[in-house]
């Protein structure tokens, strides 16, 4: 069975840090690219970041700079660190692992407010 528990969101003020993490079970981690997307209210689901197996990471114009990507194949373990935070950056912020099949965590709140 496919887990991936993501952990590390909560509400920051703006300009502030969070750093998310995403564990996985049940899949070959090393083989997978990895990818945090995000969901706002009443808003579609899009691509923040990106990191393959091999190669080079990805983000959204959105993020770059401010946001950075890494893996663990380790620990099974992608994380999100997440730095001059905006109210913008507000929503549901999903793990996704793809290979042959993907896969989808059940998302962690990220609240960036005053």
């Amino acid at each position: 069975q496919v887990q991936l528990v993501e952990s590390g969101g909560g509400l920051v003020q703006p300009g502030g840090s969070l750093k998310l993490s995403c564990t996985a079970s049940g899949i070959i981690f090393s083989i997978y690219a990895m990818g945090w997307y995000r969901q706002a209210p009443g808003k579609q689901r899009e691509l923040v970041a990106t990191i393959p197996s091999v190669g080079m990471r990805n983000y959204a114009a959105s993020v770059k700079g401010r946001f950075t990507i890494s893996r663990d194949n380790a620990k099974n373990t992608v994380y999100l660190q997440m730095n001059s935070l905006k109210p913008e950056d507000t929503a549901v912020y999903y793990c996704y692992a793809g290979a042959d099949e993907g896969y989808w965590g059940q998302g962690t709140q990220v609240t960036v407010s005053s």
